[in-house]
């Protein structure tokens, strides 16, 4: 299970993050942008992510992720299940949702520094 403390660890460690207290829920932002955001109950957060492939997302695991509500449906958004996460699983997520917020050059210099995976 993860924690919003599992959240802050993955998000503000990237460059340009900034955490805000926003109705209650924790929100993970670049700029203007929300790349993730937990709820105060701790048991949902959404992260961006591209719409084209949310639908194959959670057709794969049902038990983690789900549609973002109504509203929201028009952005690169989904959400998953804390309870059933792992931090190991949760660390590419928010990169990859951090990684839709920035400028493309701030990502590449941050995916170049950082060490080579055997």
């Amino acid at each position: 299970m993860i924690t919003l403390d599992d959240v802050r660890a993955a998000a503000l460690h990237l460059p340009r993050t900034e955490e805000h207290l926003i109705r209650e829920y924790v929100k993970f932002k670049v700029g203007r942008i929300v790349y993730a955001s937990v709820s105060p109950d701790e048991t949902t957060m959404g992260f961006a992510f591209p719409k084209e492939e949310r639908e194959s997302l959670i057709a794969a695991e049902p038990e983690k992720f789900q549609l973002p509500r109504t509203s929201d449906m028009r952005y690169n958004w989904v959400h998953l299940r804390m309870p059933v996460l792992t931090p190991r699983e949760l660390v590419p997520l928010v990169l990859d949702a951090w990684l839709m917020a920035v400028p493309r050059s701030v990502g590449d210099a941050y995916l170049e520094s950082l060490p080579a995976q055997p």
